[in-house]
């Protein structure tokens, strides 16, 4: 069944089944649908938040990591699952709005009319990390030091978002790098610890351990203020740059999920990072979570769409 058909029997069915899908939803596992491998930030966050979540549901809340496309594979297979609140998408801005913007011809989704708005889960605190054989110790040292290179040096990026943001920064200081994709935050980290590549933007839940054990240099933070995590690390504000993106992520269903199954995934969420001992471990991932409306998450998405949609056409970037 194409999407537009799904989307018109699922809103009929919702009218009169949310009791007995609500009801029915126990009976197998919750699957949280991540579009990254597993180590990464958004992984990280997720399995503490699923392990989190399966008590107050009562019945078991599992990770499905499926990798590819920067996100569209995970997006299309949530689309298409039914919206019985068995299927839910940890989306991403790479997924819900830098991929669709950037690549709109490769993504078979409407990032808004194809899914359901459940909750904001927080933001994520970007770090920009150069290789360790780079002969520098903030960003402006960073940034002599490509500018005299051009065309020379490499960054990496796993997500559309990361390889925006970097962007972003060589735009501003008018530097030339080669860009190298990569399938997941680890692999890139790896190459860039190992020095095969000179620059990645990836998140510091996954960076922080190797940035505390000196195996890269961290440059700058995308965050208002600095982390208890990484103290020392300077905000972009404090290091001269201006990056206008927001890391965030959300819980997202497929269309047409009813509001009885809506609400009771976002209560669950809600009661599952309330506690001292998970917010702790967030905070020491440079993950700052914040528990919405439905309501609220569509905001945000529409909000963020659009200041990605400025910043690409101001920028002028475009992907190949």
């Amino acid at each position: 069944m194409d999407l537009p058909r799904r989307r018109f029997a699922g809103a009929a069915a919702g009218l009169f089944l949310a009791g007995p899908v609500v009801a029915q939803m126990t009976d197998r596992p919750i699957r949280l649908v991540v579009g990254f491998p597993p180590g990464g930030g958004l992984d990280i966050v997720t399995r503490v938040i699923a392990q989190n979540m399966t008590p107050h549901l009562n019945q078991t809340v599992i990770v499905d990591n499926k990798p590819g496309g920067d996100g569209i594979i995970s997006a299309e297979a949530v689309a298409k699952s039914a919206p019985d609140g068995r299927t839910l998408y940890v989306g991403s801005a790479s997924a819900f709005i830098a991929t669709p913007l950037l690549r709109g011809g490769a993504v078979s989704y409407d990032p808004f009319k194809d899914f359901t708005p459940i909750s904001q889960l927080g933001l994520f605190t970007l770090i920009w990390v150069a290789a360790p054989s780079m002969p520098v110790s903030n960003l402006a040292e960073f940034v002599a030091y490509v500018r005299a290179r051009p065309g020379q040096l490499n960054y990496a990026s796993a997500s559309s978002t990361g390889r925006l943001a970097a962007i972003q920064l060589l735009a501003q200081h008018k530097l030339d790098m080669k860009h190298i994709p990569y399938k997941g935050d680890t692999p890139g980290l790896t190459d860039l610890m190992g020095d095969r590549v000179h620059l990645m933007v990836t998140t510091v839940a996954t960076a922080r351990g190797f940035v505390k054990e000196g195996k890269m240099r961290p440059l700058m933070l995308q965050r208002e203020s600095r982390t208890p995590v990484l103290p020392d690390v300077p905000t972009g504000k404090e290091a001269g740059a201006v990056i206008r993106i927001s890391p965030w992520s959300g819980l997202f269903g497929p269309a047409n999920m009813p509001p009885a199954v809506v609400d009771r995934v976002n209560q669950a969420l809600r009661a599952a990072v309330s506690g001292k001992e998970v917010r702790d471990r967030f905070e020491q991932m440079g993950f700052e979570p914040a528990v919405t409306t439905p309501q609220e998450m569509a905001a945000i998405h529409r909000k963020e769409y659009e200041v990605f949609r400025t910043a690409i056409q101001e920028d002028g970037i475009k992907f190949d």
